[in-house]
């Protein structure tokens, strides 16, 4: 769990974009394995799959769109 707590501070003190994708990535990944550690794997499934790739995808790509303009 303090590992959780820490990731989770990491990414509210993340200023850049692309450290802040990776960030939340690994956060989600740490989660996943405290929701598994707890016994849970339909919520550990649930939150690879939306914390892990579609929502670093989603600011990603906001991202690539942000700086093409």
């Amino acid at each position: 769990m303090g590992l959780v707590a820490l990731g989770g501070l990491g990414v509210v003190l993340t200023r850049d974009l692309i450290r802040l994708t990776m960030m939340s990535s690994f956060f989600a990944l740490l989660l996943v394995v405290l929701f598994l550690v707890l016994q849970a794997p339909d919520v550990a499934l649930s939150a690879l799959v939306v914390g892990a790739v579609a929502y670093p995808l989603a600011i990603a790509v906001a991202v690539v769109l942000e700086r093409d303009e």
